[in-house]
């Protein structure tokens, strides 16, 4: 087992990453930025190395620094979080070439499922249902043309090395494909530096529900049961439950088969996430791999009682796994609480959190790493905290999280808690009747 692991990460995942460590009788590192020196992990790991100034990419991308970071300390491995380099693939390179393990996918993986097109691929050949679409990357507007022909309209142009909802466009019909085409490149290759992009069916009224995997390093692979994240708004996340109301047990049979496919198909080493989009016939496609910790593997701990941070290290150490597969037992649902304004779109609200009380009591989990006196930079990504509530049914765990909202006081910064609390009374997510386009017409 490794003695000391180094958190290449910030925030709520690197407090959460420090804890299981410490109940493991593991060394922790932390890095951090400027902006970062007065966060709880720098408190609570057992090393802090300031890694660079505020901006990302002269610290937490840094891969020169971190890996500095590593050798300084003796750090023999990395955990890299969410974000950031967690998907890497020269990271999860370069700690091999430093005899650092990597705590996450390898780097072939990584350049597998990173790059879309090639994941796709990948997918159809394994036998993975996938959504109809160019082959490979588009060369032209004329090949975009051709094949939205054949796919049928509406379709989606999207960006090969894209995240985050960005170099992704909605066509439905002809005459819009080319301000969509120009729109989308140009989009990609400021943000991803490579405008490669690729042509899918567009689904509509679909359900956005991905599976849990883990896998190790002697080809067993097993999946921990579904996510439902269709509650986004900017194809960001803002609410996600597992089960989802949607799933049915044969559905969930067919969706976990797949994703073990998926795993077994890249030989995949770690935890990870295979999404799906499914539409309204309960038919579902392929959409990617991620090949990280989720933001919202809080829900699965909680309908499964494992600790996925804990599995990541034991696989990375190369222990190996039963290939049982798990099924939720409890319903949960995460609310991400961000330092944003929901009245006014949404808008980031760094700032000083003057006031801070966590609401408590039996089924209710906060990840968190602020605290009151924080000040949440404006450098990063804007959420404070993740309020997690477990109950033996969906209509009970809504019920706790309205108690917990009511309970959440933040203070000195906009929230969206306003916007959980308005989301839990709505008849229709009550009724767990919501697809991912709820946030178009949900009023705030």
């Amino acid at each position: 087992m490794f003695k000391k692991i180094l958190i290449a990460n910030r925030g709520e995942i690197a407090l959460r990453v420090i804890r299981t460590c410490k109940e493991m009788g593991i060394k922790t590192v932390a890095v951090y930025s400027t902006a970062d020196k007065d966060s709880l992990p720098v408190r609570f790991a057992d090393e802090a190395v300031c890694i660079g100034p505020a901006v990302s990419s002269k610290s937490y991308l840094s891969i020169a620094n971190i890996i500095a970071a590593a050798e300084i300390t003796n750090a023999d491995a990395i955990h890299p979080g969410y974000g950031f380099l967690s998907e890497n693939e020269k990271f999860s390179r370069v700690c091999q070439e430093h005899g650092i393990k990597f705590i996450g996918a390898t780097p072939e993986q990584i350049a597998g499922m990173g790059d879309k097109a090639t994941a796709k691929a990948t997918m159809i050949a394994a036998g993975v249902p996938c959504i109809p679409g160019s082959k490979g990357l588009l060369k032209d507007l004329d090949d975009a043309r051709a094949t939205a022909k054949v796919v049928v309209y509406p379709i989606i142009l999207k960006a090969t090395a894209g995240g985050g909802g960005k170099g992704m466009r909605i066509v439905w019909k002809e005459e819009d494909l080319e301000a969509a085409w120009d729109s989308a490149r140009q989009e990609a290759g400021a943000a991803f530096g490579n405008d490669g992009i690729y042509m899918e069916k567009y689904i509509e009224e679909p359900r956005h529900i991905e599976i849990q995997i883990a896998g190790d390093q002697y080809g067993n692979a097993c999946h921990l049961s579904e996510r439902d994240c269709s509650i986004q708004r900017r194809h960001q996340k803002l609410v996600e439950e597992t089960p989802s109301p949607f799933m049915t047990d044969e559905l969930r049979e067919k969706m976990g088969e797949a994703a073990i496919k998926a795993a077994k198909a890249v030989k995949y080493e770690g935890v990870g996430t295979v999404e799906f989009l499914v539409d309204k016939n309960r038919d579902f496609y392929f959409m990617e791999m991620n090949t990280r910790i989720q933001v919202e593997h809080t829900i699965t701990e909680e309908v499964i009682d494992y600790d996925l941070i804990k599995e990541q290290i034991k696989l990375a150490a190369g222990e190996k796994i039963s290939g049982k597969n798990y099924i939720p037992h409890l319903h949960a649902i995460q609310c991400r609480i961000n330092a944003e304004d929901p009245s006014n779109d949404f808008r980031p609200s760094p700032g000083k959190i003057t006031s801070y009380h966590s609401p408590g009591g039996h089924g209710v989990r906060i990840d968190t790493h602020a605290y009151a006196g924080y000040v949440i930079p404006s450098n990063y990504d804007s959420m404070i905290g993740k309020l997690i509530c477990v109950a033996q049914t969906r209509e009970e765990a809504i019920l706790k999280m309205k108690r917990a909202l009511d309970e959440y006081i933040i203070e000195g910064v906009k929230t969206t808690i306003p916007f959980h609390q308005k989301l839990m009374d709505n008849k229709d997510f009550r009724a767990g009747n919501f697809t991912t386009a709820f946030m178009d017409t949900f009023e705030y």
